[in-house]
């Protein structure tokens, strides 16, 4: 009998290595995949930031930004909806490329709004804000998988406020708002990081959803860099 029960805590040790393995691999791959998409979409913005040429060509083309968003809607919606599409090799990469090019795009335009400088603030703020609450996500104590349905209602308000923005005019408000969303998107990259790191944590991610997970990351990266620049902007204006 002592043999037996050795056998099992030698056997429950092996499927606890092998888990955490294969989650570790999963981390790997998730962050290669985000650093991919973040140096292409800031490849863009670079573009666009430094470029007038290129912002001039936009502005004469704007059959451009249409074909982009509903690149981004498409593929979105697609990755978003459709377990197949996330998880079948190539075309999961196929569709999460399609869509950084035309998140990338699109984000490109709105960063040639603003100055220069404006826009390597934010991106500095932004590598700062992500890397902080990276490391505060892996260390806390806090299990935040547990607050997604409080989330979503923040989310359902902070949509609701800015289709209201739309119609009411100010610098205050307008300041509130981007200020609410960057702490909002804060909030959901520590909530997207423990989901993937699994663990000790109530709710976890599929290793077979590295995409999804990838997604989750840098939608979260990439709202926390517009709203900030949005702050920045109208602070200085």
């Amino acid at each position: 009998m002592d043999n037996h029960f050795q056998y099992d805590a030698e056997a429950d040790k092996a499927f606890a290595f092998d888990d955490q393995s294969i989650r570790k691999g999963f981390i790997r791959k998730v962050y290669m995949i985000l650093m991919v998409q973040l140096s292409i979409t800031f490849a863009f913005v670079s573009i666009f930031t430094f470029s007038t040429s290129t912002q001039e060509w936009c502005q004469k083309n704007p059959w451009l930004f249409w074909i982009a968003l509903c690149v981004l809607i498409v593929t979105m919606i697609c990755m978003a909806c459709c377990e197949s599409v996330r998880r079948k090799t190539p075309l999961n990469f196929i569709f999460l490329f399609l869509f950084t090019l035309a998140e990338s795009f699109l984000l490109g335009i709105i960063a040639g709004q603003y100055k220069a400088d404006e826009v390597l603030m934010a991106v500095g703020i932004t590598a700062a804000v992500s890397l902080g609450l990276t490391l505060f996500a892996l260390q806390t104590k806090f299990d935040f998988t547990m607050c997604g349905g409080v989330l979503v209602c923040c989310l359902v308000v902070f949509i609701i406020f800015g289709i209201v923005a739309i119609f009411v005019s100010g610098k205050i408000f307008a300041m509130v708002y981007a200020s609410l969303g960057a702490l909002l998107f804060s909030v959901y990259l520590v909530y997207d990081t423990q989901l993937m790191l699994g663990g000790k944590h109530k709710y976890s991610i599929s290793p077979e959803e590295y995409i999804f997970a990838a997604l989750n990351l840098y939608l979260d990266i990439i709202n926390i860099f517009m709203y900030l620049l949005a702050i920045i902007g109208l602070a200085r204006s």
